[in-house]
């Protein structure tokens, strides 16, 4: 939920200073978590949370950054792009 929190910017975390705070104070599992979960709401808005990012996150956290990297140069489909 915090991930999720963090990644959709909700609550606590629509505050962009709140949220580069959290960089700070997070466990790495839980940004790993939380970038994933934004870069696949970039690319797919309003998908569900899969908890196997919270599980890649936790276990293997370079695999996580690798995913999250290629995610980040992924291009939404054209129904998505605003």
């Amino acid at each position: 939920m915090l991930a999720h929190a963090l990644a959709t910017h909700l609550g606590h975390y629509r505050d962009p200073a709140a949220r580069e705070a959290a960089a700070g104070l997070l466990a790495p599992p839980v940004l790993a978590h939380a970038a994933l979960l934004a870069e696949l709401a970039r690319l797919v808005p309003g998908a569900t949370v899969d908890p196997a990012m919270a599980w890649l996150a936790t276990t293997e956290p370079e695999a996580a950054g690798t995913l999250t990297a290629v995610l980040a140069r992924a291009t939404p489909p054209a129904d998505h792009q605003g």
